[in-house]
């Protein structure tokens, strides 16, 4: 037996780190063929990929680049990617998943989704989760921070968020990018903190007041809730409940009440636990309302992919991205289409590249 398939064998997330590595080395300077052809080496032809709205479910990886990446590199020519997390892992039902957190940035020259170019450098963080299969990538559920880039563009036509905007850093403790041999008891302990600290959180509102929640005993009080834009960051216990958690219980108290029709994903890695799904989330905004939109009582789904990192016993950091786009559009809001309108006197168009004299 070749050796590579050994080492596959004994340690799956380790060598599908190292495998997924040439697509994330390809994209540090992004070049159209060598992106292709680590999307080809990487994923399978019949690949299933969940993208966000407005891209919606492709297969295939030219389907991936010439719908996503394609228009992105034209839009932004010194396009990068940028990784702060890459952690690997087994979920409850065997399936190996690797999990990417970071930005791509670029000098945002091009109209992208009708979003009109600022000639800077714009950061545009992703959420990117891999399902493999004997080396290769046989699912892909993505979040890219669209929202993020219409802020920076001054194009944002929604509520204003609650909590801090600002470009997310990765791990202060700079070892997201999670080395192997892989770990299974320190991969499920951190595993398991975070699924019994979820049991705690759906105890609210249905099983009494926030105090039901136990937030202390699984929480840093100095956490870093990195929320997605349109929602922003909380510091602290506090920061969360106060620019997030409660404003989201207030118009769903519903949520994470019909478990048994959704799937997770949780896997870990180290101090690091992830989980996908899609979606995995269901509530119903009712009362008085989410993100200035009136309550309609309309049941909808979300899709959420998070990062959480471990520090003494206690989550110091969480990565969260919700494709908020499409929640917009379930409950009848085109977010697009209200950014056209918002930004109709806007000369549209191509700035030159590079700006200015060379």
């Amino acid at each position: 037996m070749p050796l590579e398939t050994l080492t596959r064998a004994a340690d799956p997330h380790t060598a599908n780190k190292k495998t997924i590595a040439t697509l994330r080395q390809s994209m540090n300077e992004f070049d159209e063929a060598k992106v292709r052809a680590a999307l080809a080496d990487l994923i399978a032809p019949d690949a299933v990929i969940h993208m966000p709205h407005p891209f919606g479910d492709l297969q295939g990886p030219d389907a991936l680049y010439e719908t996503c990446y394609a228009p992105l590199f034209d839009a932004m020519p010194d396009l990068e990617r940028r990784d702060w997390i890459v952690v690997g892992g087994v979920t409850e039902r065997g399936d190996d998943w690797i999990g990417c957190g970071g930005h791509y940035i670029g000098t945002f020259v091009g109209p992208w989704l009708d979003i009109p170019p600022t000639g800077h450098l714009t950061h545009m963080r992703f959420h990117e989760f891999y399902r493999f299969v004997d080396g290769r990538v046989v699912e892909i559920q993505t979040l890219w921070d669209i929202p993020e880039v219409m802020m920076q563009a001054g194009a944002w036509p929604m509520a204003p968020s609650l909590g801090l905007e600002f470009c997310i850093p990765g791990p202060a403790t700079n070892d997201g990018i999670v080395p192997g041999p892989w770990d299974e008891a320190r991969a499920q302990a951190s595993c398991d903190h975070i699924v019994t600290m979820l049991k705690y959180m759906k105890r609210h509102p249905v099983q009494g007041g926030p105090e039901v929640m136990e937030m202390p005993r699984f929480w840093s009080d100095r956490v870093n809730w990195y929320g997605p834009a349109g929602i922003g960051t909380g510091r602290g216990i506090a920061g969360f409940r106060n620019w997030h958690q409660i404003p989201f219980i207030n118009a769903m108290p519903d949520r994470g009440q019909y478990v048994d029709e959704i799937t997770y994903h949780f896997f870990g890695d180290g101090d690091y636990a992830a989980v996908t799904g899609w979606p995995n989330m269901i509530q119903t905004v009712t009362h008085d309302g989410w993100m200035g939109i009136a309550p309609s009582g309309k049941r909808i789904t979300m899709k959420s992919l998070d990062f959480w990192r471990i520090e003494n016993g206690k989550i110091r950091e969480n990565w969260v991205m919700v494709d908020l786009l499409d929640a917009y559009l379930q409950l009848g809001v085109d977010v697009f289409a209200r950014l056209r309108e918002f930004n109709k006197t806007r000369v549209s168009g191509r700035l030159p590249f590079p700006i200015g004299d060379v």
